[in-house]
């Protein structure tokens, strides 16, 4: 009886020794989407009212747990039976994240900014009398991004384990859901809240605290500002991304470019590695002009139809 015990405790030290190593793995194949998930979350919960943005961050972070709550059983049932269906759908969440990227990027050209205190009073009167529904939508969108980039996670990692055992794999993709669920709106939560971290410190009697307290309140929304514009991009970043791995023409041409680039002189080691970032953010962008066009005919001729 002891021995079978001992056993047993061998057999599950060298699973979880096995996970051990499998996580990190995975987790250092999704650290560029991650990085990515952060810049897109962060600015798809900004613009909200300084008390509701730890709420929005964390009905956000219970979407994402609830992504892949349904992610990570329904990519290991896919792998098992029909693993020919992951790219396609992958490639149908790239191309809805690289539409919502081009209406982002058409939002912010044609939004109109006030002329004067008139139309400013009037567009913060509408605003004030939309701030549940902007709530509401701003959770929404961001919940609906990270469902497409939980699924690249989801996916990035289920490759890395694609040998395992099927306990190894669910071991492995449910530590990196949790994880990286964690990290990302950890992080999100802090630098939403940086603004009122600068605020605490000017109220302070320290002198170096209160030139701290201004700094973080000069920088924070200048950090928002860039964010919103590096989320977006990498909206294009990640959607292109997806399209041009999944198909097998477009994979070959960036890796045929990048061989070309390399090899021009002086400039070429420079710019080879920049090559397949450039290609897939033009991807992206392209598609999601091409989906857009696609949405705008479709709303054309079948105006009571929804949008994507």
């Amino acid at each position: 009886m002891a021995s079978s015990l001992l056993i047993l405790l061998d057999d599950i030290a060298t699973v979880l020794d096995d996970v051990a190593v499998m996580s990190k793995v995975a987790a250092k194949k999704t650290a560029g989407v991650l990085g990515d998930d952060l810049a897109l979350n962060a600015q798809q919960v900004s613009g909200v009212r300084s008390e509701r943005e730890i709420p929005v961050v964390w009905s956000v972070a219970k979407g994402s747990f609830i992504n892949k709550l349904i992610l990570v059983p329904l990519a290991l049932v896919i792998s098992l039976v029909a693993p020919w269906l992951i790219n396609p759908l992958l490639m149908l969440g790239g191309l809805f994240l690289c539409y919502e990227g081009v209406e982002k990027v058409l939002h912010s050209l044609q939004h109109k900014k006030a002329h004067n205190e008139q139309e400013a009073a009037a567009e913060l009167t509408h605003i004030e009398t939309d701030l549940a529904a902007f709530e509401k939508d701003k959770i929404k969108g961001a919940i609906r991004t990270d469902f497409i980039l939980s699924a690249e996670i989801v996916v990035i990692s289920l490759g890395t384990v694609a040998t395992a055992t099927f306990l190894g794999k669910v071991l492995v993709l449910s530590i990196i859901a949790v994880v990286m669920t964690v990290g990302v709106y950890g992080f999100v939560a802090m630098i939403v809240k940086i603004d009122d971290l600068g605020l605490y410190l000017t109220q302070q009697a320290s002198n170096f605290k209160q030139s701290l307290g201004r700094g973080l309140l000069a920088f924070a929304p200048k950090l928002m500002k860039t964010l919103t514009i590096v989320g977006t991009i990498a909206m294009f970043l990640v959607g292109g991304g997806i399209i041009n791995h999944a198909v097998p023409l477009l994979h070959h041409l960036t890796a045929e470019s990048v061989d070309h680039i390399e090899h021009i002189p002086s400039i070429g080691n420079i710019i080879g590695p920049l090559t397949p970032t450039l290609i897939n953010f033009v991807l992206g962008f392209v598609a999601g002009l091409l989906v857009l066009g696609s949405v705008q005919i479709i709303k054309k001729f079948w105006p009571k139809s929804k949008s994507v």
